[in-house]
């Protein structure tokens, strides 16, 4: 049966790979399709934030090279908000490079990424080294890769053959690339002449997310949860400024979270009734 006709708890008993598995698992369990993308330069707003929109989230999403105040102990602070309000990491680190660099990238220096993110992702341009590269990291940890097929800023070069070359790698290792980064749904994209892709069910974390379409000046591109769950197909929205903007009162982000997580749960169960 397709994946677009089954809930996010039958997608979830079909995955083999842990962090696809559990994430599918979690977004059932909370009703939350909704991952917040945290992107701030302090410590302490980093920390405000998550604890504020933690109990309205699948994923968290970072960047964690721009915390300008980085110590050790703000993993152990991410890790224990994770564990409080059952949610994922997602690092946004967008690898892009030969196999043995991003393994380095991943595995070591100062933020030793794969010991505490249980998503990451890459660009595909460098072929299937980068994830190779990462797989030899990821893998053995339980973690789980997206490819960056798509992009939500004006302008973006990922179309046309690099989204179809991003989906056949991705086929090509299917343990540990667990979905993308994308605009749409893209089970059966690129798909040779004969090859049975009828099973598929690649995951797809969508960023652009606003209540209201529109644009934010500097080329991204908005597009609201129901067009995103509903129209496009797709299995996350990704919302960073939509929820807490330039403010970061605990008790105003946590209201935007909970209409996110609502608007995008109502588009899920709505998309669900017209697959029926």
């Amino acid at each position: 049966m397709s994946s677009q006709r089954l809930t996010y708890a039958q997608r979830a008993s079909r995955h083999e790979n842990p962090a696809a598995k559990a994430l599918l698992d979690t977004i059932e369990r909370k009703k939350s399709n909704l991952a917040v993308s945290v992107d701030v330069t302090k410590s302490a707003d980093f920390l405000t934030v998550i604890d504020a929109v933690g109990p309205y989230v699948c994923l968290v999403k970072t960047h964690i090279d721009i915390i300008e105040d980085f110590e050790d102990s703000l993993i152990d602070r991410l890790q224990q908000l994770s564990k409080k309000h059952d949610f994922l990491i997602f690092e946004d680190r967008k690898f892009a490079d030969i196999g043995n660099t991003v393994a380095l990238q991943y595995s070591s220096g100062v933020h030793k990424i794969a010991s505490w993110s249980h998503i990451t992702n890459a660009h595909p341009v460098p072929g299937p080294s980068v994830i190779t590269g990462l797989s030899s990291v990821g893998l053995p940890l339980g973690r789980g890769l997206l490819l960056l097929a798509e992009m939500s800023t004006k302008g973006s070069l990922a179309t046309g053959v690099y989204t179809d070359e991003a989906v056949r790698m991705a086929r090509a290792h299917r343990n540990f690339v667990i979905g993308f980064i994308a605009q749409r749904r893209v089970n059966g994209v690129a798909a040779e002449p004969g090859q049975d892709v009828s099973e598929e069910d690649f995951l797809v974390l969508t960023p652009g997310v606003g209540l209201e379409s529109k644009g934010d000046g500097m080329g991204q591109q908005y597009r609201t949860p129901r067009q995103v769950i509903l129209e496009a197909g797709c299995d996350v929205i990704i919302v960073g400024r939509g929820i807490y903007g330039q403010d970061l009162q605990s008790g105003t982000i946590a209201a935007r979270a909970e209409r996110y997580m609502a608007e995008g749960w109502a588009a899920y169960q709505e998309h669900l009734a017209t697959t029926q």
